[in-house]
């Protein structure tokens, strides 16, 4: 092959990565999720080394995370003080790590197999993915992050998310690329690409059109607060007070609903020290009886432990628990791994509430409204297990986030829709407040049924219902698929044309 024909498969292996994140909200062009990874896997199935196709995943990766993830300098250098080569340096980083996964998936095939041909390639393709995918999403804190599933909230393929779960929709995906690839390579000898397509396309919108859980309440009028505080104001002792008057106002403007949510540390303030603001709440529900859900950081004085909370003020009090402690917290964010190693770097940096304590893993639900009420703070939506954890007893999900460390990027609406995805797949409500937007009403469609403009202060009115029931994937989590990606690769791997030694 030509240096010149090698140097232009270069080019589009990047350029397929850099397309990738048009796939995802806020652009929404799903069908790119399908075409860019089968023109990577084209560009690998050339009469080229394993490392050259190692090189060209992870060029896609670069690509793909590079622009799909840029929001992480954006946090580093804006938010979190960094100057801005230090920022660019973690971030590089950072992707380069990310982008290292896809190279692995590149790698691995051209290493042992020859070309895109037979069943047993096609089968191996998408289940080594997702494999892959879910081990990002896993190894060391995980980054689910841009996994492919996500990019198909609103195509017929959502249909497999109550059944397989996310990682259960990017196998799919894959599998269409797959069949993609061998129309383009084999043509008459891919007899079965187009019939399979039509096939998994057409199973998706069916299943899509299945109602796995059932209403278990009259509709329940909800208030969603979203403050607006900036983030360079969120932690200013001079600015803590007013903020709480903020949400108080807020609430008090909404007493008729009876259920009121506040976003992540709506109260920037420590549990012991805000007495007064919970007393007033108690006063709101005993005077009006709406029920409160809020952020607040609570500690044990005593213990000198300090954690990301979520509290319940109103009728669940005394019958469950008061508090939800986040147990999935974000690394050099939330606290710091290898302390004794980064702690002085992370005090440098003088990150705001970097020495949380995770929350037990097994943590009963909060109550309110009558409810069992299914709670994850921020990041933890992006774990499809941690939000299964409360299911099938929840028959509500409520998300608190603060993405005001995103800035005016594209995460807010990247994080809006995984939201959407975990609703999807527990056929539950989800009702999502955050201090600068999206705050959002998600049915359990995965549809956005209400939705806050983004940097203003707002109140969210709208309803909501119980839902009862268990989906496939509420039942079976990702055990589910990593089974049926697993079956797919050894079957694969045995039947695939492999390299000659």
């Amino acid at each position: 092959m030509s240096r010149s024909k090698v140097f232009l498969w270069d080019c589009l292996a990047f350029i397929a990565g850099a397309t990738m994140p048009l796939a995802f909200a806020p652009f929404g062009f799903f069908p790119i999720a399908i075409f860019a990874p089968a023109l990577l896997l084209l560009s690998i199935f050339q009469p080229i080394s394993s490392k050259k196709a190692a090189w060209r995943g992870l060029l896609f990766g670069l690509g793909m995370f590079g622009l799909g993830t840029s929001w992480v300098y954006v946090s580093f250098s804006q938010f979190g003080g960094m100057p801005p080569i230090g920022a660019a340096a973690v971030t590089g980083t950072f992707v380069l790590i990310m982008a290292s996964y896809v190279s692995l998936f590149t790698w691995f095939l051209a290493k042992h197999y020859t070309t895109s041909r037979g069943l047993g390639l096609w089968l191996l393709m998408p289940s080594l993915w997702t494999v892959l995918e879910a081990v990002r999403g896993w190894f060391l804190s995980g980054f689910p992050w841009l996994s492919l599933g996500y990019s198909q909230i609103d195509s017929p393929l959502n249909g497999y998310a109550p059944v397989l779960g996310v990682y259960g929709v990017s196998w799919i995906i894959m599998l269409s690329a797959g069949a993609v690839v061998a129309l383009l390579q084999q043509r008459q000898r891919a007899w079965f690409a187009m019939p399979v397509l039509i096939i998994l396309w057409g199973v998706g919108y069916g299943l899509g059109e299945i109602a796995w859980t059932t209403p278990s309440s009259e509709p329940i009028k909800v208030a969603l607060l979203q403050g607006n505080i900036p983030q360079e104001f969120k932690w200013n002792s001079d600015y803590q007070i007013p903020s709480m008057r903020r949400y108080l106002k807020l609430a008090r403007e909404n007493r008729d609903a009876q259920l009121i949510i506040m976003p992540e540390t709506a109260v920037p303030m420590l549990y012991s020290q805000a007495e007064e603001f919970i007393y007033l709440l108690d006063v709101e529900h005993q005077f009006y009886g709406v029920d409160f859900v809020f952020g607040i950081p609570h500690d044990n004085p005593c213990k000198r432990e300090y954690f990301n909370s979520v509290m319940q003020v109103g009728s669940g009090t005394g019958i469950a628990p008061t508090f939800y402690h986040k147990e999935h917290l974000v690394p050099f964010g939330e606290y710091v791994p290898f302390q004794e190693v980064l702690g002085d770097v992370m005090r440098w940096l003088d990150v705001p509430m970097s020495e949380f304590r995770p929350g037990e893993e097994k943590q009963r639900n909060l109550q309110a409204v009558g409810q069992q009420i299914g709670v994850s703070i921020c990041y933890e939506d992006a774990y499809g297990e941690r939000v299964r954890s409360s299911l099938p007893e929840a028959r509500l999900l409520v998300n608190v986030s603060n993405d005001a460390w995103f800035g005016e990027s594209i995460a807010p609406q990247q994080h809006l829709e995984i939201a959407r995805m975990r609703a999807l797949e527990a056929g539950r409500y989800l009702l999502r407040a955050t201090n600068t937007g999206f705050t959002a009403i998600i049915n359990p469609k995965g549809k956005i049924t209400a939705q806050a403009p983004q940097f203003e202060i707002y109140s969210l009115r709208s309803t909501a219902q119980a839902f009862e029931g268990s989906t496939p994937f509420v039942r079976w989590g990702n055990a589910l698929i990593i089974s049926l990606a697993g079956i797919g690769a050894a079957l694969g791997m045995r039947l695939a044309p492999k390299v000659e030694d």
